[in-house]
């Protein structure tokens, strides 16, 4: 063979080889197997989403389904309008608006927002973590629009008032509504959702919705196996000073320059007691404010004022372990002080408080000049992130009429629907035990 002819047999096989190769790289891109940049930008690495589209508390699950009892007004808001004889079920259209003069009222309001929520319009494509049902079948969770905290901060002005019996009747006629429903007694109550966030609501029969999942601030009052984490779901108190919107000073750290803030009630129960001996550990500091008040119209301005020029924000013990104080500093950027031994946080399973907010035990607040010390030794740039990420996460405490995306009405139906796998197993178990408690019985 000649040259000439071996030249062109070996070149029509290189084609051949490089038409297969490039065939069959072709064919690899287009399954999806081999990705180009990894072998021609090897040093160039792939682009991170951009942080706008990332979330801090991101989900991507259905909306829970929820069937709300239609219970008659007087449950719910027809006790913010005693004068009103309507007793049909409220609907979006007839949903009125919270009272806007309503003082410490509000900061037990959860109840209302949450029923709000399942009132609005709206069918889960917007952010929504709960969807009301019309029919029970199709329900994950069953919600009861009793209005507990608001019924006992409305009938009577003290525990033995005579207009408490009121609320008493309220809750005995709710118990015989439940009482009747399939639902109910399906679950013993497992499944249905009840607001009691004051720690008083519900006070006269809450033994008897027990098994229930509560929403709760806190679980002070109660004893671990009436109310707990495994069960319910610690709120946010509905905050009750004006969101600090528009934080954008160019220089916040020196901005604010008292150190430490407290404004409140300085003689309560329980826990609380540490709020005397606290204002005698701070006396004597120009940069510390700490004032005993009231809950008056004029002292929460006062309040919000005062937080927005506060770098740190004291939240102790009140008669149970947490207040609305902090949710207060929250929503103002002001990073808060933690003075309490049992404060239970909500949506902790999702937020990091350590992030944000500064805790000390009693022992350590109550030791002279160590609280103190501790916070004047907090850099400006530690102080900075710690504003930054308040500004980051202040949107989970609010409560909107509609909802909005991740604020907190739609974390706490999130937190519902981490409750309902429990809630399932002890429903399926307790249908085929013959003996319900043989595990307690164990020695």
């Amino acid at each position: 063979m000649s040259n000439t002819g071996s030249h062109k047999m070996y070149g029509k096989a290189s084609f051949a080889l490089i038409v297969a190769f490039l065939l069959l790289i072709t064919y690899s891109i287009f399954i999806g197997t081999v990705d180009v940049r990894s072998y021609f930008l090897p040093l160039v690495p792939l682009s991170p989403p951009p942080a706008a589209a990332q979330s801090l508390c991101a989900t991507t699950s259905p909306p829970l389904k929820v069937y709300m009892y239609d219970l008659p007004r007087r449950f719910n808001v027809g006790i913010m309008n005693r004068r009103s004889t309507d007793q049909t079920p409220v609907t979006a259209r007839t949903w009125p608006p919270w009272p806007k003069n309503s003082g410490l009222k509000r900061q037990h309001s959860v109840e209302y927002w949450m029923m709000g929520s399942l009132l609005s319009d709206g069918n889960g494509g917007d952010g929504r973590e709960a969807v009301r049902v019309s029919d029970p079948e199709l329900a994950d969770a069953f919600f009861v629009p009793f209005f507990s905290s608001l019924s006992f901060n409305t009938h009577g002005h003290n525990m033995t008032d005579p207009a408490t019996q009121i609320d008493r009747q309220l809750q005995v006629d709710l118990l015989k509504i439940l009482g009747e429903s399939k639902y109910w007694q399906r679950s013993g109550g497992r499944d249905h959702v009840i607001p009691m966030t004051h720690p008083n609501a519900f006070r006269f029969l809450r033994p008897q919705v027990n098994a229930s999942i509560q929403i709760v601030v806190d679980f002070g009052r109660y004893p671990h196996v009436m109310s707990n984490l495994s069960k319910d779901v610690v709120t946010p108190y509905v905050h009750v000073v004006d969101s600090f919107t528009d934080d954008n000073h160019p220089d916040p750290f020196e901005s604010r320059t008292t150190l430490l803030f407290f404004q409140g009630r300085t003689y309560r129960k329980d826990e609380g007691i540490v709020r005397v001996k606290l204002a005698k550990v701070l006396a004597g500091y120009n940069d510390v404010h700490y004032e005993r008040s009231v809950a008056t119209g004029d002292n929460i301005k006062s309040s919000t004022q005062r937080m927005r020029l506060s770098k740190f924000c004291l939240h102790p013990a009140g008669d149970t372990p947490s207040s609305c104080r902090l949710f207060d500093a929250i929503v103002s950027h002001c990073v808060p002080v933690i003075v309490s031994d049992e404060i239970e946080l909500p949506f902790e399973d999702e937020i990091d408080y350590t992030k944000f907010s500064l805790f000390f035990s009693f022992k350590e607040a109550l030791e002279p000049d160590y609280m103190v010390n501790q916070l004047r030794n907090v850099s400006r740039e530690r102080w900075i992130e710690m504003w930054g990420t308040l500004k980051n996460i202040s949107h989970h405490f609010e409560f909107h009429y509609p909802p909005e995306k991740e604020d907190a009405v739609n974390m706490l139906w999130r937190q519902v629907k981490n409750k309902l796998s429990a809630v399932k197993l002890s429903v399926h178990r307790s249908r085929r035990l013959k003996i319900p408690d043989w595990w307690r019985r164990r020695k």
